[in-house]
C-alpha cells in the first residue's frame, strides 16, 4: 500500500503526456485504498494538501508562501492555480448549453465529421425503393484550435503574504474570462461556420422580433428541436419585451434558478459577445462539437520557482459544426 505522506513530488509529474498532475498522483496513490478511512472522499491532490497542512480556502486559509515551505510542497502550487482557474471556468461556463459533444485530443490538428440528411427523409419508402440516406463524411478543413488564457503578471513578493482564499478569487475570475472567450469562439462557429462552407444564413425580419417570428424560427430548425436560443444584451431586451415571453411561470423560474426560458420551451442564453439584433436558434443535441487539446495548462516551472511575473495559464480548444441545418438565425434592423 502506497502512503500519501511518502511520495516524492517533482516538476516532472506535470510533464507526463496526456495526464494532469492529479492523474499522475492518483496512479501512485489510488484513492480507492483509502475507503473507510479518515481520508475517504479526498483525491490524491487533496491528500497532499493535508500532508503539508495547506489550507486553500475558508476563514483560516493559509498564505501563498505556505506552498513554498519545501521543494515537495512547492510542486503542488501549479495544480492549485489550475484548479482555481478551472472552478472559475465551470461557474461561468455556458458551453454545455450549446455543444452536443466534447472531444479531447492530444494533438493540434483534428479533422472531424459532418453529417447531412437526404431531402426525402421522412417520406414513406415504396416497395423496392431506397431508404433515405444520412451521409457522414470527413470535413474538408481541420478544426481550428485556439489558445485562450492569461499571463499572471505579479511577483512572488507581492503575493507571498496574501491569503490563498483571496488569491483564489482572482484565479477564478481568470477562469471566468477564459470561459467567456471560449463561448465567443463557439458562437463565431455557429454563425460563421468552421471553414467548411457551413455559415448560417439569417432570415431577415421586418422589425423587432414578434412571437410569430419566433414561431417561424422554431419551424426553420425543424426537423431538429429548437431547444436553445442565443442573444446579445440588446437583443435579449427586445425578446423579453414580447408579451408571450413575459409568462408568469417563466418569471418564477428565472427568479428561482437564474435561467430564462421561452414559451417555445427553448432555453434563452445571454451571450454578450453575439452581434446585436441577431437571434440564433439551434438544437444543442446535434449542432456543435467542441474539441479540446488537453486541460488547463500552467507554466509549472515558473510557478514552482516563484518566477510568476510572466507565468501563463491557458487552454486550447476549437469548435466544429456537425449537422449544419440544426442552426438557424434571424436578424433585424
Amino acid at each position: 500500500m502506497a502512503y500519501y505522506d511518502s511520495i516524492k513530488l517533482e516538476k516532472g509529474m506535470y510533464g507526463i503526456g496526456g495526464k494532469t498532475f492529479t492523474q499522475a498522483l492518483e496512479e501512485m496513490d489510488p484513492s480507492g485504498q483509502y475507503e473507510n478511512t479518515d481520508l475517504a472522499g479526498l483525491d490524491a491532490y487533496q491528500r497532499q494538501l493535508k500532508r503539508f497542512d495547506i489550507k486553500v480556502g475558508g476563514e483560516n486559509s493559509d498564505v501563498v508562501e505556505r506552498f513554498f515551505q519545501s521543494g515537495d510542497s512547492a510542486a503542488l502550487f501549479p495544480e492549485y492555480v489550475a484548479r482555481a482557474v478551472r472552478q472559475g471556468m465551470e461557474r461561468a461556463n455556458q458551453i454545455p448549453g450549446v455543444i452536443a459533444t466534447l472531444t479531447k485530443v492530444n494533438a493540434m490538428d483534428y479533422r472531424t465529421i459532418a453529417a447531412s440528411v437526404s431531402e426525402e427523409a421522412g417520406d414513406p419508402v415504396t416497395e423496392g425503393g431506397l431508404l433515405p440516406q444520412t451521409t457522414i463524411s470527413n470535413q474538408k478543413n481541420l478544426v481550428s484550435l485556439k489558445k485562450r488564457g492569461r499571463i499572471l503578471a505579479s511577483s512572488y513578493e507581492a503575493l507571498r503574504f496574501h491569503k490563498l482564499d483571496l488569491f483564489t478569487v482572482t484565479l477564478r475570475q481568470i477562469g471566468a474570462d477564459i470561459a467567456r472567450e471560449l463561448m465567443k469562439d463557439a458562437v463565431d462557429v455557429l454563425v460563421n461556420g468552421d471553414g467548411n462552407d457551413n455559415a448560417v444564413a439569417p432570415t431577415k425580419l421586418a422589425g423587432k422580433p414578434t412571437y410569430g417570428d419566433m414561431v417561424n424560427l422554431w419551424g426553420a430548425v425543424s426537423p431538429y428541436e429548437l431547444n436553445t436560443i442565443l442573444a446579445s444584451t440588446e437583443t435579449m431586451k427586445d425578446l423579453l419585451a414580447i408579451a408571450e415571453f413575459q409568462d408568469a411561470t417563466a418569471g418564477l423560474n428565472f427568479q428561482g434558478t437564474g435561467k430564462l426560458a421561452t414559451p417555445l420551451g427553448a432555453n434563452l442564453i445571454h451571450v454578450p459577445s453575439l452581434t446585436d439584433k441577431l437571434i440564433l436558434g439551434l438544437d444543442k443535441n446535434c449542432a456543435l462539437e467542441m474539441v479540446q487539446a488537453g486541460d488547463i495548462v500552467t507554466d509549472y516551472d515558473k510557478l514552482i520557482d516563484r518566477q510568476m511575473e510572466r507565468a501563463a495559464i491557458s487552454t486550447i480548444a476549437g469548435f466544429s459544426k456537425i449537422f449544419a441545418d440544426a442552426v438557424q438565425a434571424a436578424n433585424y434592423d
